[in-house]
């Protein structure tokens, strides 16, 4: 256990850093991460009933659309308490088109569990989230949910999760029974079996030695464990080469030591909505998953000096450092910024820095989060995820920092949006609130976004699936009040280009009686996919002085946000500034960024513009029998099949499909298969449409 003297922890603070648990729920959707958290919550002493998804009740899916749906949708937080641990749980969706709520929280977790389906095993949905956490650094567990499902094989899944995932899995559970016959479960690491009472809804647990009929599977199990920790842990492997075994104690700390360095993903076993197995998961979250002061330290950027790599530890008396990971509006409140501090005190009352928009702002109120309920408290601590209240400024991804020794925290990324519709108000009285609850969708949610179409005067809102747009749609109805008529779902094209063009842009005029003179030359040239767009300056500063620089990427920026084919947005374009000349008394920044935004379209137009399209990563459960009929259709989507596998439901088939062609599909799939195939997808690129398919669009 780590030091937690006074050096790190503030008087008054109740929960040491060594007791904190910063941990996310992760998984495919269905595989039963919303319960799994009810189930925490209830064992946990914070929840005095079980709440059911398929019920509407479960408390974590808060929002009326997700107990309609019985999917969770926004990313909820709740703390708890385990044995005298705080566990700061975030519970996530499954669905793909909220997977930017996976994505912010996993930035700012120390932890994770995954759950898997027994049944099922690794899942789509699945192997995106893990791809996440992998990108963050996040260690984690994996729970196999769903033990007494038909069809469960805790082995298969393990098997897939080491494949499919490419997973360090070491079981450190094994389940007693399989399928309706699943009983319990066994401890491997302290060789007891776990039987949990269905009268008292789990609650009570009796451990007892393991069955004689397990000695030898136990055995072999808790041997094969004890070699992969070996093989990970220098300190385990001499031990055991010296003792010839590990002790109970060396085991939980080297499998701790394992999972911090994301060397082994211990699994568990369960059900979740049978209550079997979430006592012994409470107690692996609290023995191997890490604590804020055993991941590395955060580092960010001097504001003042991008170069210069500033470091925060997990430190109460660090200067403070702490990230908005999630913006939400609340009916009574009004608007939440979920933050993760990490270092330092953020305090009622007290001024902290926003180093994005320079200003210092008051602290008004400071709440501890449970799904859609608060607690007010007066500091969040190093190592604490809480909300703030009254900060009108904040944006997912600002920093909050200490004025005297400012930093900026590495932000967040997310994926461009790929799905668009209109919308309109019913009358010209609604116009003002829906732009008015647009902008505040837009804060809140980071791959949701709106703009006003300059040809048609449409309102145009775009997301990350058709699913995604429903929601916000029937948010502004509910939530917002706002009477709004919907188009029907369109995709977002982008535009790109494929040649190089190099252009001289002049801007010389005379405007309020003063001469406005500019002269520079720029060159385009296509950018690997998916990159982005990219300004290069090859003038010196000299030369070029920074407040022309700046005047002249944003006349690039705003040229790029509207295309030169059919008005959709550019991207993927790289722009060079070979040339400027700068006069000593004309040369002013609005002539720089109106000459920057006439040469760029320009250059534009002589580089060769290509149209893009969304293109899906598709995934096709279906049964043998209708393999003839599913390959055929996707074919006829313009997809192209990438891989195909036998499984037990049948065939799964991977395909690369437009999203142009995919919009009714799950009707399409269960009508070609008797309602016998299932299907997931999630964005992977864009590609550029056949010229045959551009020519038959309309820009909207």
């Amino acid at each position: 256990m780590n030091d937690s003297s006074s050096t790190l922890n503030a008087e008054g603070r109740e929960h040491p850093l060594d007791t904190i648990r910063n941990i996310g729920i992760v998984a495919h959707i269905d595989a039963g991460k919303t319960t799994t958290t009810e189930r925490i919550l209830f064992y946990s002493g914070k929840l005095h009933r079980l709440g059911e998804v398929h019920h509407g009740t479960a408390t974590m899916d808060w929002m009326e659309q997700e107990r309609e749906r019985g999917i969770t949708i926004t990313s909820a937080a709740t703390t708890t308490f385990w044995k005298d641990h705080q566990i700061n749980i975030i519970d996530t969706p499954g669905h793909v088109d909220f997977t930017v709520e996976v994505e912010r929280s996993l930035r700012v977790l120390d932890g994770v569990v995954g759950v898997f389906c027994a049944v099922a095993g690794v899942q789509p949905q699945s192997e995106t989230v893990w791809r996440q956490a992998r990108k963050y650094k996040v260690p984690g567990l994996a729970f196999v949910n769903k033990a007494d499902r038909m069809g469960a094989n805790f082995e298969r899944a393990v098997d897939q999760m080491r494949e499919k995932l490419k997973l360090p899995a070491v079981p450190i559970q094994i389940p007693i029974g399989s399928a309706e016959d699943f009983r319990g479960l066994v401890d491997l690491v302290e060789e007891k079996a776990y039987f949990f009472d269905d009268e008292s809804l789990g609650a009570d647990v009796r451990i007892e030695d393991v069955p004689a009929e397990l000695a030898d599977e136990v055995e072999a199990a808790r041997s094969e464990m004890i070699e992969s920790v070996a093989e990970r842990d220098e300190e385990a492997l001499e031990q055991f080469m010296e003792e010839g075994t590990l002790s109970v104690d060396q085991l939980k700390t080297a499998i701790r030591r394992c999972t911090a360095a994301q060397e082994m993903v211990g699994v568990l076993v369960g059900t979740a909505l049978k209550n079997k197995g979430i006592q012994p998961l409470l107690d692996a979250i609290v023995e191997y998953l890490p604590s804020p002061l055993d991941v590395p330290s955060t580092q960010g950027k001097d504001p003042k000096d991008e170069t210069k790599v500033v470091e925060r530890h997990s430190n109460d008396h660090d200067p403070l450092a702490g990230l908005v990971f999630k913006i939400a509006t609340d009916s009574f409140v009004g608007q939440i910024a979920f933050v993760r501090v990490y270092s330092g005190q953020l305090r009622k009352g007290e001024n902290v820095l926003n180093p994005r928009t320079g200003k210092r702002e008051r602290v008004q109120r400071l709440v501890r989060l449970h799904a859609d309920s608060r607690e007010e408290i007066d500091v969040l601590y190093a190592g604490e995820i809480g909300g703030v209240v009254g900060m009108k400024d904040l944006g997912t991804g600002d920093t909050l920092s200490d004025f005297k020794a400012p930093v900026v925290l590495e932000s967040i990324e997310f994926p461009e949006t790929v799905i668009a519709m209109s919308v309109e108000p019913k009358s010209s009285a609604d116009k003002d609130s829906l732009m008015d609850a647009l902008r505040q969708l837009a804060q809140e949610d980071p791959t949701f976004q709106y703009r006003v179409d300059e040809e048609s005067g449409q309102t145009i809102m775009s997301g990350m699936g058709e699913l995604h747009l429903e929601i916000l749609r029937d948010r502004l109805l509910r939530e917002f009040n706002v009477q709004a008529r919907a188009g029907k779902p369109m995709v977002s094209y982008r535009e790109s280009i494929s040649g190089t063009k190099e252009v001289r842009g002049e801007f010389d005029r005379e405007i309020a009686g003063k001469r406005q003179l500019a002269d520079l030359t720029l060159k385009v040239f296509p950018q690997e996919r998916g990159v982005g767009n990219k300004i290069d300056f090859k003038v010196s500063k000299k030369d070029l002085p920074e407040p022309f620089r700046v005047a002249i990427t944003d006349g690039i920026q705003d040229a790029l946000v509207t295309g030169v084919v059919r008005h959709y947005a550019m991207t993927d374009v790289g722009v060079e500034i070979v040339a400027a000349e700068v006069h000593p008394t004309d040369s002013t920044e609005l002539a720089f960024r109106s000459a920057s935004h006439v040469a760029i379209r320009e250059a534009l137009q002589g580089a060769s513009p290509i149209l893009l399209e969304p293109i899906m990563d598709v995934e096709v459960l279906s049964p043998e029998e209708h393999m003839g009929d599913v390959m055929a259709d996707l074919n006829s989507r313009r997809g192209k099949i990438r891989d195909m596998e036998a499984v037990e439901e049948g065939q799964k088939i991977s395909a690369d499909v437009p999203l142009a062609e995919l919009f009714g599909y799950t009707t399409a799939l269960r009508s070609l298969s008797k309602g016998r195939a299932s299907q997931s997808m999630e964005p992977q690129c864009y590609a550029e449409v056949p010229q045959a398919v551009a020519d038959s669009l309309s820009a909207y």
